[in-house]
């Protein structure tokens, strides 16, 4: 054992800095939450005053847009009064959300009259309720079965029952059944129609009729009608009704709004509530004789103020990190989805002075408003997939963009005879862009695109 000195660096974060941190990457709704609960530990917080309801604050910012676009682009014009109808709506809307009828309420009420026991009526409800978003049933029988100590066939009967409810194919077990209990609902359906759909869905998938013609040995028409008899059908009956349980609201944390000449900004400071440091413990604080109560007041006014400061440094970030975005991304909010330029997270740093983690906490969990919808702000973050190789100054690609240029290349080819992903490659080529045929395939396989044979018509 031995004692001696060094000298030694740490990077040690105050509590102050950690809240920093913490408000900074807050997206307007959690903010709001934060300020909320805040004001309930600390007396000396008082809320905004509430007379003029949140409400009438939204409807004054989307009118303050409507008169900056009273002169310029129709489009984004037409766009926010269409907002703000939405606003003056919304108590209606409420309303009518409550009084949408999920699958679930809809079959129980066409079998609340129907001849069945009281066990049957439990299992029946039981199997309704196991549906899934799709109307699908994809649980064990036997495991229901045991659980009601009933026969197996019992329980397969009352799924039959529930089968021929509304809307046709609910309680299906999967794709081939859906499809066959439509199908069998309609008065003229060809027998071809139920082969392909209990052993070709594959190949209908994959396009390949000619092989599904000559395995089944009738006529290539056949096989196109029946295909096109089978697009008609709901591969998910469920999927019509409201699932109330997954409705997300998204409030953006900025919105840009388009001018004639240039992108106006608003940072959503509406969302959360304002709040200032109570006058009577300010002078309570300078005044009491208690050094205790003086202590604790002191605190408590230090932590207001920290976090007043905080939020105004966020909304300052926010606003620089919005405005460069703009700047960075003005054909996308341009010409809308599909022209994103390439910008990384290091880019923005190195233009705005900030570290990296500064901006990605920013950036963090916050949605953008534009006249093309609501994108959370990492969506504008986006790599290069491919240099031009073009000498005459081509900008590089992004993958959305790429996509885009195959979609275009596949659209306007001969459906006869469609381009195969090398051929594509070589299209691109051709235009100066260098994509393998391997990548191709990925983002042909991304977009839902099918192969070449896929894509063939006869």
């Amino acid at each position: 054992m031995e004692l001696k000195m060094e000298l030694s660096q740490k990077q040690v974060l105050s509590q102050h800095m950690v809240q920093s941190m913490e408000i900074l990457q807050m997206s307007a709704q959690e903010l709001e939450g934060y300020i909320e609960k805040l004001a309930l530990e600390n007396p000396v917080i008082e809320l905004a005053d509430s007379s003029q309801s949140k409400a009438d604050m939204q409807q004054e910012d989307l009118q303050r847009k409507l008169d900056w676009l009273e002169s310029t682009d129709l489009q984004n014009r037409v766009y926010y009064q269409q907002e703000r109808d939405a606003e003056n709506m919304e108590a209606n809307w409420h309303d009518s959300r409550q009084s949408e009828e999920n699958l679930e309420e809809y079959l129980h009420a066409q079998i609340l009259l129907a001849d069945y026991t009281e066990l049957e009526r439990v299992i029946m409800e039981y199997l309704i309720c196991s549906l899934d978003s799709r109307g699908y049933f994809s649980g064990e029988l036997a495991q229901v079965a045991d659980h009601f100590n009933v026969s197996e066939e019992k329980v397969e009967e009352l799924l039959q029952d529930i089968q021929e409810l509304d809307p046709a194919g609910v309680g299906a077990r999967n794709l081939q059944e859906c499809l066959l209990l439509q199908i069998q609902r309609k008065k003229n359906y060809s027998d071809v129609t139920v082969e392909i759909i209990e052993h070709y869905m594959e190949e209908v998938a994959k396009n390949h009729l000619p092989n599904i013609a000559k395995k089944l040995q009738v006529s290539l028409e056949e096989v196109q009608q029946a295909c096109e008899e089978i697009r008609s059908l709901n591969p998910k009956p469920g999927s019509s009704f409201s699932d109330r349980e997954q409705l997300r609201y998204i409030s953006p944390d900025a919105v840009v709004v388009k001018l004639e000449n240039q992108f106006e900004i608003l940072i959503n400071e509406y969302q959360y509530p304002g709040f200032s440091i109570s006058n009577y413990y300010q002078e309570m604080m300078q005044s009491t004789t208690d050094a205790e109560a003086k202590k604790y007041l002191q605190e408590k006014v230090q932590q207001a103020q920290w976090v007043s400061n905080c939020i105004s440094q966020r909304s300052s970030t926010l606003s620089r990190v919005m405005h460069l975005l703009v700047e960075r991304q003005h054909e996308f909010f341009l010409e809308g989805p599909g022209h994103k330029r390439p910008m990384r997270l290091v880019d923005l740093a190195e233009e705005l002075d900030l570290h990296e983690s500064t901006i990605s906490r920013a950036m963090r969990g916050k949605y953008l408003q534009c006249s093309w919808g609501v994108f959370p702000l990492n969506y504008f973050l986006t790599s290069v997939a491919v240099k031009s190789s073009n000498t005459d100054g081509a900008e590089d690609k992004t993958p959305e963009q790429m996509k885009t240029m195959i979609r275009e290349i596949v659209d306007s080819e001969n459906k006869k005879k469609p381009y195969s992903d090398q051929a594509i490659s070589d299209l691109l080529i051709a235009k100066g862009i260098k994509l393998s045929r391997r990548t191709v395939n990925k983002y042909r396989t991304e977009m839902g695109i099918p192969d070449k044979s896929g894509r063939k018509e006869f």
